[in-house]
C-alpha cells in the first residue's frame, strides 16, 4: 500500500538500531535512520545489479516530491539510461557552466588584471561587473552569449545617460571574451564589433578660467577671509605649477630642494597608470620664487610630526583632503553648490595655465612636460625630462610674474613672452 503522510510523520527507527525501510511502491522508500533522519530511496536495477537513488531528505522533500522525482527517474530508466550515471553527468555538466560562465570568466580577468591596477580602482570595476553586466549576462556560458545579448545591456545603461560607462563596459566585455578564446572556453568575441554600436560619450572640458576672468579670482583668493592659509597656500601652488591635487596634497617636505629650487614628484605620487609606477621616472617641477616663498610660508608651519608639507587637521598620520580645495572654491563662489562667480575646478588650474602660455608663443612641448602628460616615445621622454627643466623654470617664473601683475593691476592682459 502507499504511504500517507500521516504514516511517513509517524515513521520512527527499529528497536535493534537499524535502518527501518518503508516501501512506498515502485520502487520508492522511506529510510528511517537509527537517529530519527528521514531519507527517500529509489531502488532499481541496472545491468543485472540492484541499484539505490538518493532522492532527497523528509520534510524539505514532502511524500509528493519524492514521487515525481521516482517517476522521473523511472523514465530516464525506460530510456535506456543509468539515473545515477545522469545524475553525474548533470551534476558534472552544471559545474563545467558554472566555470564556463560569463561571470567566472569576467571574475577571473579581473583577477589577473587587478595586479597591475591601484585598488581603487579594481574595486570600482568588479563593482561595474557585478552591477551591470552580471545581472543579465552572469549565469550564461560564456560561448552562448551573442553580439546582440551583450548590446541590449549596454544600450540600458547608454539610455540611463551613462555613455562613458557603457563604453567602459564594452572594452571590459571585449577584454573578458578575448580572455575566453585564449582559454578555449569561446570561439569568438561577440563584443568585438559593438565600438560603432554605441553613442560616444558626451566629452566635457574641465570648468577653467579665461584670462580676463583673472583679476576677479585672484583677488577672491588673495583677500578673502574664507579659508585657512595652508588652504590659500594650496590653490595658489596648484595654480603657479598646475600640478593635480593629488600629488600636490601629497608633498612632503624631504620631496622639496630649497637650494637646487626644485620640488621632486615621486612615480607613486603622480597619476600613472598602477602598473608603471615602479618604473617611471618622478616629475620635476622648478619652483619660481613665489612658489618657494609660499613653501617657506608653509614651513613656519610645519607639523614636526607629520612629512607632510599639507597635513590633515583630523588625521596626524595622513595629508589634506583632495576634496579640500574644491570646497574652497565653493565658499567663494566658483564651484560646488555655490557659483555666484562662475565655475571652476582646481583641474581647470591646468588649463588655463596651457592655454594663455600657449597663446603667449612657450614652448608647447615643455608645457606638456611641466603637465606632466605621458610622453610615449622612450626616447622623446628622455630628452624632455633633461632638456626642458631650465625652460620651464623661466616659464614657471614667466607666469608667476603676470599672474602678479594681473593681481595689482587688478586686470588682465595677454601674456607674452616679453611681459613679466
Amino acid at each position: 500500500m502507499p504511504l500517507t503522510k500521516l504514516e511517513v510523520d509517524k515513521a520512527k527507527p527499529k528497536d535493534d538500531g537499524k535502518i527501518a525501510k518503508i516501501a512506498d511502491g515502485l520502487g520508492l522508500s522511506l529510510w528511517v535512520m537509527p537517529n530519527g533522519a528521514k531519507y527517500w530511496r529509489f531502488k532499481y536495477r541496472w545491468a543485472e545489479k540492484e541499484k539505490s537513488l538518493a532522492l532527497g531528505v523528509y520534510p524539505e522533500v514532502s511524500l509528493k516530491a519524492a514521487r515525481t522525482k521516482r517517476d522521473e527517474a523511472r523514465r530516464i530508466l525506460s530510456s535506456g539510461t543509468d539515473p545515477s550515471l545522469q545524475r553525474q553527468n548533470d551534476k558534472l555538466a552544471r559545474k563545467m557552466t558554472e566555470k564556463n560562465s560569463f561571470e567566472a570568466v569576467a571574475r577571473e580577468w579581473h583577477r589577473i588584471k587587478s595586479a597591475e591596477w591601484a585598488t581603487r580602482h579594481a574595486e570600482s570595476v568588479l563593482l561595474s561587473l557585478e552591477r551591470y553586466l552580471f545581472p543579465s549576462l552572469g549565469n550564461r556560458p560564456v560561448n552562448a552569449i551573442e553580439p546582440q545579448d551583450v548590446l541590449e545591456v549596454l544600450r540600458k545603461v547608454e539610455m540611463s545617460g551613462k555613455r562613458d560607462t557603457a563604453k567602459r563596459l564594452r572594452e571590459r566585455c571585449n577584454a573578458i571574451f578575448r580572455l575566453a578564446i585564449a582559454s578555449g572556453l569561446a570561439k569568438y568575441n561577440p563584443a568585438a564589433d559593438l565600438m560603432d554600436a554605441l553613442q560616444p560619450p558626451v566629452s566635457t572640458k574641465h570648468p577653467a578660467l579665461r584670462f580676463d576672468e583673472l583679476p576677479t579670482f585672484l583677488n577672491a583668493l588673495y583677500s578673502g577671509d574664507n579659508f585657512t592659509l595652508q588652504t590659500r597656500l594650496l590653490l595658489q601652488i596648484i595654480m603657479l605649477c598646475f600640478t593635480r591635487v593629488g600629488e600636490t596634497v601629497r608633498a612632503e617636505w624631504d620631496h622639496l630642494d630649497f637650494e637646487a629650487e626644485l620640488w621632486t614628484i615621486p612615480a607613486e605620487n603622480r597619476k600613472l597608470v598602477h602598473k608603471l609606477k615602479a618604473s617611471a621616472n618622478p616629475h620635476l617641477v622648478p619652483l619660481s620664487k613665489q612658489v618657494l616663498a609660499a613653501f617657506r610660508a608653509l614651513e613656519q608651519h610645519r607639523n614636526p610630526n607629520s612629512p607632510y608639507v599639507f597635513p590633515s587637521f583630523s588625521n596626524p598620520h595622513g595629508h589634506m583632503s583632495t576634496a579640500t580645495p574644491g570646497k574652497a572654491l565653493e565658499r567663494i563662489g566658483y564651484g560646488g553648490k555655490n557659483k555666484t562667480n562662475g565655475h571652476l575646478v582646481t583641474h581647470g588650474f591646468r588649463a588655463t595655465a596651457s592655454t594663455i602660455l600657449n597663446e603667449a608663443g612657450f614652448n608647447p612641448d615643455a608645457i606638456e612636460r611641466q603637465l606632466s602628460h605621458s610622453e610615449q616615445n622612450l626616447v622623446r621622454a628622455a630628452y624632455n625630462r633633461a632638456e626642458y627643466l631650465n625652460e620651464r623654470k623661466s616659464m614657471l617664473q614667466a607666469w608667476a610674474d603676470y599672474l602678479d601683475e594681473v593681481y595689482q593691476r587688478g586686470e588682465a592682459k595677454p601674456l607674452t613672452l616679453t611681459s613679466p
